[in-house]
């Protein structure tokens, strides 16, 4: 029994250069087609994918705000603050702010309200607090500055935006990840009319080759770029966000600058999870044996560090995030070489991809 089958579809097909130039355009024309409806479907769910790409951002500066806030109230009282304040802060997403009140003000509220005034004076299994206890709270919330004024703090849901600096910006962004939703969703369609122009030049073993190792780079893509979205952005963005808190700048990211951002980490990640195959790919042209993959491994983890410094921010978070998979990533590869060996004849029939 023959290694490769014989049917082959393409087989009785021969064509001319013009007969090409033609069937390239007819599948470039399919695939322009194929894109264009891609983008209209993409234009209708955009802004719910830019809620879903904005989603790490958001959480990023809720929390940035939030522990902002609870050391803030920490250096005020000067000690560490009770755990039920911490969980009642982080559960909720509450925030506090400092504000001025006109006494009057607060003398007409406890006259309308006394009943819920009074209800906020006790505890939540409905005894009284301590008054000592009480004195201190108030003397910590509300002290007056000599002009009628008092300054106290409120407490307030706490809310994030992502900013944009042009009228028209919003409106780019919308159709920005329109396109590339509907890159996305027409994809499969445009791949396949590329195969079918060139699977016409293709030996049947040859296009055995498309068919083993197409599907794991697709997988290796996808997972580099789910690593960086999911994995990734998190602590990037605490890292980077720290460094706000630490010379005292609240952050103000614009929508259009996290969108590359969104778009340019996870097309890294995805290319450099291609290293297994690229692995495999050298060896078996000979370029590299398994014996210098397996000897000079150290120098090997030293070029994954350098080249993941250039695909990532200027953080080293996310340099270690991607040199760390990439690592077991090259071990995998030398996986590959072990496991698919190259044939004896690569001339022969009987070839094994």
């Amino acid at each position: 029994m023959a290694k490769f089958p014989s049917e082959d579809l393409f087989e009785d097909t021969k064509m001319s250069f013009g007969e090409h130039l033609e069937e390239l355009r007819g599948s470039l024309t399919r695939a322009l087609g194929g894109l264009l409806i891609g983008f209209l479907v993409g234009l209708v769910v955009a802004h719910y994918v830019v809620q879903f790409i904005e989603s790490p951002l958001r959480d990023a500066l809720e929390k940035y705000y939030l522990e902002t806030d609870l050391l803030r109230l920490a250096e005020e009282r000067g000690e560490e603050l009770p755990k039920e304040l911490v969980a009642f802060m982080s559960e909720n997403r509450m925030i506090t702010d400092e504000v001025f009140v006109e006494a009057s003000q607060l003398a007409r509220l406890a006259e309308e309200f006394p009943r819920q005034l009074e209800t906020l004076q006790k505890t939540d299994d409905g005894q009284e607090s301590d008054a000592k206890e009480a004195d201190v709270r108030d003397e910590e919330l509300a002290f007056p500055d000599g002009r009628g004024m008092l300054k106290t703090r409120i407490w307030r849901p706490l809310r994030t935006r992502v900013s944009s600096l042009s009228a028209q910006e919003a409106f780019m962004i919308w159709l920005k990840a329109g396109f590339v939703t509907g890159l996305i969703i027409a994809s499969p369609w445009i791949f396949w009319q590329i195969w079918l122009f060139v699977a016409a030049g293709l030996y049947p073993h040859e296009k055995q080759y498309v068919y083993i190792y197409l599907p794991f780079s697709l997988i290796l893509f996808l997972a580099g770029a789910a690593t960086a979205f999911f994995f990734v952005f998190e602590p990037v963005l605490d890292f980077l966000f720290g460094f706000n808190r630490l010379m005292n700048i609240d952050p103000d990211p614009r929508i259009s600058e996290w969108i590359s951002f969104v778009l340019i980490l996870p097309l890294g990640f995805g290319i450099s999870f291609q290293l297994p195959l690229v692995m495999l790919f050298l060896n078996r042209i000979g370029i590299f044996s398994l014996q210098a993959y397996t000897e000079k491994w150290r120098i090997a983890i030293l070029a994954i560090f350098v080249i993941a410094m250039f695909l990532t921010p200027a953080d080293p978070i996310s340099m270690l995030l991607m040199a760390v998979p990439l690592t077991f990533l090259y071990f995998l590869g030398i996986g590959l070489c072990i496991w698919m060996p190259k044939g004896r004849n690569p001339f022969a029939e009987a070839y094994d991809p």
